[in-house]
């Protein structure tokens, strides 16, 4: 694959993971429910902590990726 072909691949990549939290947050009427709960807790609620460790997760993916390869900064 060639150099810029593998760049775009990552830089889309890292859109991604940057949009993911932010749709899956803001898109409030797929997730305004009380129905499915978990332990109690309706759905609202444990959807959108279950967005913090996730949220950390696709940041340091993205960091990951965006990161020169063994180089310093």
């Amino acid at each position: 694959m060639p150099r810029i072909e593998h760049q775009r691949l990552r830089r889309v990549a890292v859109a991604a993971l940057l949009l993911a939290p932010t749709a899956g947050l803001l898109w409030v009427p797929w997730y305004a429910g009380a129905s499915p709960r978990l332990t109690g807790t309706p759905f609202f609620y444990w959807y959108q902590l279950a967005w913090v460790p996730g949220s950390a997760l696709c940041l340091l993916a993205a960091y990951a990726l965006t990161r020169k390869d063994g180089r310093d900064p």
